[in-house]
């Protein structure tokens, strides 16, 4: 197979075999906001082929300081079509499935994710983010979690564990915990930060300058993120992004050990 030279650089340190199995490979990324959208553009720059994008909101302009997909030019955009449209520039034999809807036990189904090698999860919402972990496990993809990234200031404070061994983040401890209540034990790795709250942390009761200040949603199955928090936390694209790109390099890696197993 001929060398797509968008991923030389790359194949340089992978070698050709983990680059040829990238293109062979479908990832599922649910949640397309700070995290998710980087974790999708790291992917696609490194040869990734097959993606499937699943997200609700629209592009709001509060997005602009953290989401790749984020720009004066999209807000009002759905976010996976915004997403679609850049990363298509950058591959355009990616081939991208986009779903603009909310992903929930009860329209598991709508996504085939049982096609998906690889899911990742970068869902803000406790009870989806405990549905998408269990729907991952029932259709035997290798999932692939973020735990919290608001409120945080310092990416080295980024950490991979298992899920049962992580600590300090609050998010992960819900987690744990629900998927407890629902009897599951299964292990999976997670990215999460072991950072405390940063010195100055402020929390909002609504989106902007007390009002959502973007065009409304376009799709039937949109939420109003801004609206339904209750408390609004802030957050820093350097933390963000680098947990996109952690979980970015978990399924690289993944797929890398996979194609030349006895290297590394």
């Amino acid at each position: 197979m001929r060398m797509n030279p968008r991923f030389q650089r790359l194949a340089l340190i992978t070698g050709a075999e983990t680059i040829e199995l990238l293109a062979q490979t479908t990832v599922a990324i649910v949640g397309l906001g700070g995290v998710g959208s980087w974790c999708a553009e790291a992917l696609v720059r490194s040869g990734l082929a097959n993606l499937v994008l699943i997200d609700s909101d629209t592009v709001c302009i509060t997005n602009i300081n953290r989401q790749v997909q984020a720009t004066g030019l999209t807000i009002g955009q759905p976010k996976v079509l915004a997403l679609e449209q850049r990363l298509l520039a950058i591959n355009p034999d990616c081939t991208v499935k986009t779903f603009e809807a909310v992903f929930k036990a009860e329209n598991a189904g709508l996504f085939c994710l049982e096609k998906a090698d690889y899911i990742i999860d970068a869902i803000d919402s406790i009870q989806y983010k405990l549905d998408l972990i269990e729907t991952a496990f029932s259709v035997g993809s290798t999932v692939f979690s973020s735990m919290g990234t608001a409120q945080k200031l310092d990416p080295t404070r980024l950490k991979v564990a298992d899920i049962w061994q992580t600590s300090v983040c609050p998010l992960a401890r819900l987690v744990r915990s629900g998927l407890r209540a629902r009897g599951f034990h299964h292990s999976f790795p997670v990215v999460y930060s072991e950072e405390r709250l940063p010195l100055h942390a402020e929390q909002s009761l609504a989106c902007g300058l007390g009002q959502c200040l973007c065009p409304a949603r376009r799709s039937p199955d949109a939420v109003d993120w801004c609206s339904a928090k209750k408390i609004i936390n802030g957050s820093a694209v350097t933390v963000t992004a680098s947990a996109g790109m952690i979980l970015a390099s978990l399924v690289m890696r993944d797929l890398a050990a996979k194609a030349l197993p006895s290297a590394l």
